[in-house]
């Protein structure tokens, strides 16, 4: 409560100091409405900008996820993450030498221990149009909310210029016209923002707008295409602005020329020790000493399947609830990755399938075990 009142504050400060140069150098409709009111201007402004800050704070700065009995702020347990450079994406040019790459990393991974990385922020600082591209429970809407959350803060916060950050959800767009301009203006009227339209395309025109498409892989099929040349036109058309756009790395096709291509690189045992510490630390866990009790576990040598998958945070965030509930790992391999499938399966996959196609009619969870288990059957048989 008190890191959402804090960003509450910082971030109505800045909106308000945007909107309020918006407001007063341009003429028209705003003008128009400034005269009409009977009450100040400034504090119809501050007022919108602390309901839009609340609503950011409220909608994208915390997390519940796998059965969570309570959200927890997004602040509270982020960890900063990494970028692969474009080597290391596209450095596979055979299936030969992905399962090389894999045998020769001491934990099962794709990623190489050596792979050159990048600080996260560092590089949504750098670079104006940036694709981050992961695998299913990666990171990447975590990492668009918190870069949101960042430029929110203004001065006080990580992000280095000064943008009001709009997050789109491309899964609510389930029509051929994806209509972007309408969707930002939506947002600032339901906040009680003046002239929410022509503050929109103001705000657009001057470059003052941090545009975070979440889930390009989760726009329709049959909508995809479209999708994209409307989202490629209104980058070209606005392209004082920056943009973060996020998409499952087996689901993206080159499709933005603009864009710097990056992937989420696996946690480190660094990063995994972080989110731990993050995780347990309310007062009766810094009392009991819980995150210490947690990560000395996860290090002992029984305890290998669980490591491997802390690489991912959704399945890090799982041995956390895990630890909680039983203070302990299972034992067995099988019980853990059992758990594992089934959050991939049914509470990642159910949050993501907004638009099922016909194709997928009748494939439920029980369908696709037995399609996942003779596939893995097919490869442990070839060793491969």
């Amino acid at each position: 409560m008190v890191i959402q009142n804090m960003l509450i504050q910082a971030a109505t400060l800045t909106l308000a100091s945007v909107f309020s140069r918006v407001m007063y150098e341009h003429g028209g409709k705003i003008a128009a409405w400034i005269k009409d009111q009977s009450e100040d201007p400034k504090i119809i402004i501050e007022r919108a900008s602390e309901q839009y800050a609340w609503n950011y704070a409220q909608r994208h700065g915390v997390l519940k996820v796998l059965g969570m009995r309570e959200p927890v702020p997004l602040e509270a347990v982020y960890t900063a993450v990494q970028f692969l450079d474009r080597d290391s994406i596209s450095r596979f040019e055979s299936i030969e030498d992905l399962e090389k790459a894999f045998r020769e990393e001491p934990e099962r991974s794709f990623q190489r221990k050596n792979s050159k990385k990048m600080q996260g922020l560092k590089v949504a600082n750098e670079k104006q149009y940036l694709m981050v591209l992961g695998g299913p429970g990666a990171g990447k809407s975590t990492f668009l909310r918190k870069m949101g959350l960042e430029a929110l803060k203004g001065i006080g916060g990580g992000y280095a210029h000064e943008c009001i950050p709009v997050l789109l959800e491309l899964k609510n767009f389930d029509r051929a016209e994806i209509q972007i301009e309408e969707a930002i203006a939506q947002e600032f009227r339901i906040c009680g923002f003046p002239s929410p339209e022509t503050m929109t395309q103001k705000l657009l025109e001057q470059g003052r707008l941090l545009i975070l498409f979440d889930g390009l892989d989760e726009v329709p099929t049959k909508n995809l295409e479209q999708a994209i040349r409307q989202i490629q036109n209104f980058v070209d058309q606005y392209d004082k602005n920056r943009f973060i756009s996020s998409c499952r790395i087996a689901a993206y096709r080159n499709n933005f020329r603009r864009f710097t291509d990056v992937a989420m690189a696996d946690f480190s045992q660094e990063q995994i020790k972080q989110f731990i510490f993050n995780w347990f630390h309310s007062d009766s866990d810094l009392e009991a000493g819980t995150a210490q009790k947690c990560w000395n576990l996860l290090q002992k040598p029984e305890n290998r399947s669980a490591r491997e998958l802390a690489q991912s945070p959704l399945l890090l965030t799982l041995l956390c609830l895990v630890y909680h509930s039983s203070q302990n790992f299972p034992q067995n391999r099988s019980v853990l990755y059992r758990k594992a499938l089934r959050v991939l399966l049914e509470e990642w996959a159910a949050e993501k399938r907004i638009f099922p196609e016909e194709v997928y009619q009748g494939l439920g969870t029980e369908l696709e075990e037995v399609l996942l288990s003779e596939i893995a059957y097919q490869g442990f048989e070839a060793n491969r």
